[in-house]
Parts: structure tokens; C-alpha cells; sequence
């Protein structure tokens, strides 16, 4: 399932949030960043300006994009700021924001087990094609990026949400349906993604 070719991707996920720390499914829920998550966005910030000056890249160089939602807006500022551009700067694209969990959404996982515990196994065996209710799978999220990843042309920071990168780990790296669902997805640090694979720096 690899897409043939694409241009560099430096990934961003932003950084943590309250709910995080709660083990809340947050989905499209706009929840803040808290004080660490603001740390961790400065610190990709600093990665991200070493691993382009690395490739050759200034930060004039490359495309920012961005999920809408609030704490990756953040993300993407602190940042740029880092990189020593202004604050506000990027395109905002709603095929970047995170899956939704439905009404799951604000739980954790002991929660959702409780209230719908067929269901809660039914996603354990299939993580990659279970849609919760009212939500959306990891396949749907799939469909939803590939348009924006066939348009991809140059390099690009991109700043987004934890089941976005999983995705692209499938769709570009070649990872297992099985497998890329339970992928780790760091805060603070930068995902790249060039030819057809990826690394954590």
C-alpha cells in the first residue's frame, strides 16, 4: 500500500494536552495544550530546525500545514517561532484534523469498556477497520488523507494528531494495518518521512 513517491514530510504532533495525561480520547474535542504540551512543541521546534538545516532546507523552503483544532494550531506557533518565522503562518486543512471516537469521545479506555464492552472488543480485534459509534476508522481516515497526500509537491512541516500519523505510517511506510494502529506516536519530537519510510528524530 505505499504510495510510490512522496516529498520529505517533517511531522509534528502537538504536543500534550490535560487529557493526554487522563488517558481521555480526545478525537476532534479542542482541547488545549498544557504547559508540558508548550515544551514539547518549543523542543520539535529545535529538532526540526537541525534535521532542515541538515537537508539542505531553510524554513523559507518548505510548506507548513496544519490541523485546525487549537492545540495543533499552538503547536505549529511555537515552533515556527523556533525556526525563527513569525508565529502565525501555515495552511489550515480539515483533512489533517484527528479521527473522531464518536461518543467515546472524552472517555478513557477503562470507560468505554464499562459502557460498551462488545463493541471495546470488537475494536481491540481490528483496530485498523473499526469505525466507533459515530466516529470514524482508521481505513475512513486513510481515504480522507489521500487526496491531500497525492497533492503533496514539496517539502512540508506538518502538524497534526497521533491517528493522522499512524495513517501515513501505513500509507507511506508500508506498516501492517495490524501493526500501525498501536505504532508509538511521540509528542515533542519529529516524525520523517522520505521515500517510502519513516524514523522518529
Amino acid at each position: 500500500m505505499p504510495v510510490s513517491s512522496s516529498p520529505r514530510l517533517f511531522f509534528l504532533r502537538h504536543g500534550e494536552t490535560d487529557w493526554n495525561v487522563e488517558g481521555r480520547l480526545q478525537g476532534r474535542r479542542d482541547v488545549p495544550l498544557n504547559p508540558e504540551g508548550r515544551a514539547q512543541a518549543a523542543r520539535a521546534g529545535r529538532t526540526l530546525r537541525k534535521l532542515l538545516a541538515s537537508a539542505g532546507l531553510v524554513p523559507q523552503d518548505v510548506a507548513f500545514q496544519c490541523s485546525p483544532l487549537s492545540r495543533t494550531r499552538e503547536t505549529l506557533a511555537i515552533a515556527r517561532r523556533e525556526l525563527g518565522l513569525p508565529a502565525e503562518g501555515g495552511d489550515l486543512d480539515d483533512r489533517l484534523v484527528e479521527f473522531t471516537f464518536g461518543r467515546w469521545e472524552g472517555l478513557t479506555w477503562p470507560e468505554v469498556c464499562a459502557s460498551d464492552p462488545g463493541l471495546a472488543r470488537a475494536r481491540e480485534a481490528d483496530k485498523w477497520n473499526f469505525t466507533p459509534p459515530g466516529g470514524e476508522s482508521y481505513a475512513q481516515l486513510a481515504e480522507r488523507l489521500a487526496p491531500w497526500l497525492a497533492e503533496q509537491r514539496q517539502p512540508s512541516v506538518v502538524v497534526s494528531h497521533g491517528g493522522v500519523a499512524r495513517a501515513l505510517m501505513r500509507m507511506i511506510g508500508g506498516l501492517r494495518e495490524e501493526r500501525a494502529p498501536t505504532a508509538d506516536i511521540w509528542q515533542g519530537r519529529v516524525l520523517v518521512f522520505s521515500g517510502q519510510r519513516f524514523d522518529w528524530r
